[in-house]
């Protein structure tokens, strides 16, 4: 009998949905504004232009002005991987590439609106990436009975409004409605029966790896909506300090998609229609439930100097919603242990918090230089608990930026960000046999880093 299929392609209906690219800890996506990012994300509580739709929308009753904000990030993600090990389930080796790099060029565009409808109440509209990741194993990597690709976007609408209590109070609200699409491709072992039949009747593991080759893969992609809101306050204590609390729900969702099953070489072709009786159709459908976490910041700033402001942030993140998930399949699947429609996935994921500090420097009327630096904690606990599509480890931000007003309506701003990530190891134990799953045991160490560059430009309508 051949059976067998995949943790990863449900895994990543659902790490798809919580993965993201290596540039934020834990599945954000890391800077929704140019402006921000600057000073490594600590700014929230300058409240600078309408981007602070997303960092806290109180701050919406500070801008001067009707304007419009047209945010672009490009990200740079470099992850090299070598694998130290990678069985089946029976343990005889997984042939193939135990090295690479993955890098994936991404841009991700960001766009806010503001509007002074009184004195004292402002509107604003915001269209922003909070999620966003891509990689790509080498197809014949020996990783690849785990998750071989993953893409996911995802974007918010957010209409928020700001109401300004008096000289040293203003609040925020908004409703967050938020589409993620996500697709991935999973190779499945359906050798895993003779492998070890083979294995039992004393054949070298080397000669039964060769002689059998039963790989299928999957092509998954799902979509959803699902909705939040966020919460703010801002506080003028006096003339030189500021200092604001933002609240970002959590946001449930249903991924729903399908999932489409390919044999890949002769032996896995000819057996083609035994595996369709075990459930592994070439169509069908698949959903997981997740939940993306909660967050809450307090942020300040502080006027130095007429050219000098500092700034700082503390982001707590409920990472820990996300420490078990289920992928649902249309069809029961024989596994190990019987029959299964689904695939349980327990990352165990703890909370986190990132801290950020940062400044500005007005050199000129027009020109103003900003850096930053924060340090990013990671939910991951341990390498059993890390994933080998999201090698997440700590990381530190490093940035700067320049801001330049030319004239009375456009103001342009630029940012890089370094951010350095600490190396990890991902080590996984084979799978139980009680679900949709038949990877063997794999162990990989990872280097990783990434880069952004950031440009906004701002219209003010005065």
């Amino acid at each position: 009998m051949i059976h067998f299929n995949l943790k990863k392609t449900a895994f990543i209906l659902s790490a798809a949905l919580l993965s993201t690219a290596v540039q934020a800890s834990g599945y954000h996506f890391g800077t929704q504004s140019v402006n921000a990012q600057g000073t490594a994300n600590a700014a929230a509580a300058e409240a600078a232009d309408a981007s602070t739709i997303f960092y806290n929308p109180a701050g919406l009753s500070k801008i001067d002005s009707s304007q419009i904000s047209v945010n672009a990030n490009i990200v740079f993600p470099s992850i090299h991987y070598e694998a130290e090990s990678a069985t089946d389930f029976t343990g005889i080796p997984v042939q193939g590439s135990k090295s690479g790099k993955i890098t994936k060029t991404t841009i991700a565009p960001h766009i806010y609106g503001a509007y002074k409808a009184s004195d004292d109440v402002t509107l604003g509209l915001g269209v922003y990436v909070p999620f966003g990741s891509a990689t790509e194993y080498e197809k014949d990597s020996v990783l690849r009975h785990n998750i071989n690709k993953l893409g996911l976007t995802t974007i918010a609408i957010e209409p928020v409004v700001a109401w300004k209590l008096n000289d040293r109070h203003s609040f925020g609200a908004g409703i967050i409605a938020q589409h993620t699409s996500a697709e991935l491709r999973k190779y499945a072992d359906w050798g895993i029966q003779q492998k070890a039949k083979a294995k039992a009747s004393g054949k070298p593991d080397a000669a039964i790896a060769a002689a059998i080759q039963a790989d299928g893969h999957a092509d998954v992609k799902g979509h959803d909506w699902g909705f939040g809101y966020q919460l703010a306050w801002m506080w003028d204590i006096n003339d030189r300090a500021r200092v604001g609390v933002n609240y970002r729900s959590k946001v449930s969702h249903t991924l729903k998609g399908t999932a489409d099953w390919e044999a890949d070489g002769a032996d896995a072709k000819r057996a083609w229609n035994l595996i369709t009786k075990l459930g592994y159709v070439p169509n069908e459908k698949a959903s997981v439930k997740i939940v993306t976490p909660e967050s809450l910041s307090v942020h300040g700033m502080y006027r130095a100097t007429d050219k000098t402001n500092l700034f700082g942030d503390v982001t707590w993140t409920r990472h820990s919603r996300f420490n078990k998930a289920e992928l649902v399949f249309e069809n029961n699947k024989s596994v190990i242990n019987g029959k299964r429609d689904r695939t349980v996935i327990t990352p165990n994921w703890r909370n986190t918090y990132k801290v950020a500090f940062g400044g500005s420097y007005q050199v000129t009327e027009p020109l103003q230089l900003r850096a930053g630096i924060a340090f990013d904690k990671s939910p991951v606990k341990s390498a059993e608990d890390r994933m080998n599509s999201l090698p997440d480890g700590n990381r530190i931000w490093f940035s700067v930026g320049a801001k330049y007003q030319l004239g009375k309506n456009h103001v342009i701003d630029a940012a890089y960000s370094h951010i350095h990530i600490n190396d990890t190891v991902y080590r996984a134990g084979k799978a139980s046999g009680n679900d949709v799953d038949s990877r063997g045991a794999s162990s990989a160490r990872f280097k990783n880093k990434a880069d952004i560059l950031g440009l906004q430009y701002t219209y003010k309508f005065k």
